[in-house]
């Protein structure tokens, strides 16, 4: 199983991408993982074509952390996409398999990155029994 969690826009707090990196970091001790830029010419679908489409967006589905776990347990890549200041291009959410929602508050886009990278690590300790998650 591969992660892939792709974001639009520069991260502007070095501090908020440095935790997230950190995040995937530690994951890829149980999986592989990779973050990165991506911008409008980026085509995921094409490149992740048999990975599961999560698309982070407002009007998405809340997942507890239970709940996020059994959708990394899956056993397919999976490919998180995180929208610019101005979201998601409007055609590409249909092509999502999910719409997820990490909050019904608004956040930064570079907080949104580290609570998700933090999610992924602690959906992979659950999954292998690594005492993180308590």
């Amino acid at each position: 199983m591969k992660i892939f969690l792709y974001y639009f826009g520069k991260a502007r707090d070095p501090h908020a991408n440095a935790m997230a990196e950190e995040y995937i970091k530690r994951s890829t001790r149980f999986a592989k993982c990779e973050m990165r830029e991506i911008t409008l010419k980026t085509d995921p679908f094409a490149k992740h074509p048999s990975a599961m489409k999560v698309l982070l967006d407002p009007a998405g589905k809340p997942l507890d952390s239970a709940g996020f776990t059994k959708l990394v347990d899956q056993g397919r890549d999976l490919l998180f996409i995180i929208g610019g200041a101005d979201g998601l291009p409007p055609d590409w959410k249909p092509r999502a398999d999910l719409l997820l929602t990490l909050s019904p508050m608004t956040m930064p886009h570079e907080l949104a990155r580290v609570v998700l990278a933090e999610q992924i690590y602690r959906a992979l300790t659950t999954l292998r029994g690594h005492p993180y998650p308590r």
